[in-house]
């Protein structure tokens, strides 16, 4: 990990919801409004942009957990500010990168959540991967 990366570090994206974005089981959208998977979706996102530009170039951030208490619907065509922080970084036999994230629409709650990041060598994931 590069210097510098502690906790209290944002990251925060803005996004328009749309049509893509609804709950939609087996071809059917259920409700024109931003879906939980979408907001995991951006969790991810924004919590990778917490990381990405801390790694050294040997390293690689893996998602391992994300979770989202999803509060308030919010319709296509508004605009939605996902809020990633790095809370914790803790050092086990991998680097643990834990961020708590928020989702907006304007001041109103629409969502909030965790996710964690393992950091491990490259060649170390590949070969994990390999041997799946």
């Amino acid at each position: 990990m590069k210097p510098g990366f502690e906790p209290g570090i944002e990251h925060e994206l803005t996004i328009e919801v749309t049509e893509d974005m609804c709950p939609s089981f087996n071809g059917v959208v259920v409700h024109r409004c931003y879906s939980t998977w979408s907001v995991a979706h951006h969790f991810e996102l924004a919590a990778r942009m917490v990381l990405v530009g801390y790694l050294e170039p040997h390293e690689e951030g893996v998602g391992s957990h994300v979770s989202v208490d999803h509060l308030a619907p919010c319709g296509v065509g508004k605009s939605v500010t996902v809020q990633a922080v790095l809370t914790e970084v803790v050092h086990d036999r991998h680097v643990r990168v834990i961020c708590e994230l928020t989702a907006h629409e304007g001041k109103r709650l629409l969502a909030a959540g965790k996710q964690v990041q393992i950091v491990m060598n490259k060649e170390f994931l590949k070969e994990y991967i390999e041997r799946s």
